[in-house]
């Protein structure tokens, strides 16, 4: 399996893993729309012998006019779930978004999970009023802590609350 930037000819194939991942279509038709509007930061697949098998979105967030990161979405092929996919697609994305010079990332999950990876339940309210669920990781020291707002998602998650 390796990991690596999703190109346009992987469109169709997050679609599908999205699809397949997900109870309904609203995360492939988030994905269609941060894509769309030029909103992915970072978007990376995961791929086992030419098949794309997992896919993860980095997109920009707000608060007090500081810009970070949300992960969101991240799916993996059910019948490779359980396999390490979603765990080595964050930790490259948290790596790319370090690259890119992301001051912090949020994201709205499983706190027994994303723990592994370093994020922490914050003090920043959210737009979904998700409490220890909303978790935030700094990649530059201390980069939170002196923030006291509502993180803000891009326009297009409002689009499928």
């Amino acid at each position: 399996m390796r990991v690596r930037a999703e190109s346009p000819a992987d469109e169709a194939s997050v679609r599908a893993v999205h699809m397949a991942a997900f109870p309904s279509d609203t995360e492939a038709k988030l994905v269609d729309a941060i894509r769309a509007n030029g909103n992915g930061r970072v978007s990376l697949v995961a791929e086992e012998d030419g098949e794309i098998v997992g896919h993860v979105l980095f997109s920009p967030v707000e608060v007090e006019g500081t810009q970070g990161l949300g992960l969101a979405p991240v799916a993996v092929s059910p019948g490779r779930q359980g396999h390490g996919i979603g765990y080595a697609l964050i930790k490259a994305g948290i790596a790319a978004c370090r690259e890119q010079g992301a001051r912090f990332i949020v994201v709205l999950g499983e706190p027994g999970y994303y723990r592994r990876f370093g994020f922490r339940p914050t003090h920043l309210g959210n737009e979904y009023g998700a409490g220890d669920q909303f978790m935030a990781l700094d990649l530059e020291p201390h980069a939170t802590a002196s923030l006291n707002g509502v993180v803000k998602y891009g326009h297009e998650f409002s689009e499928f609350a």
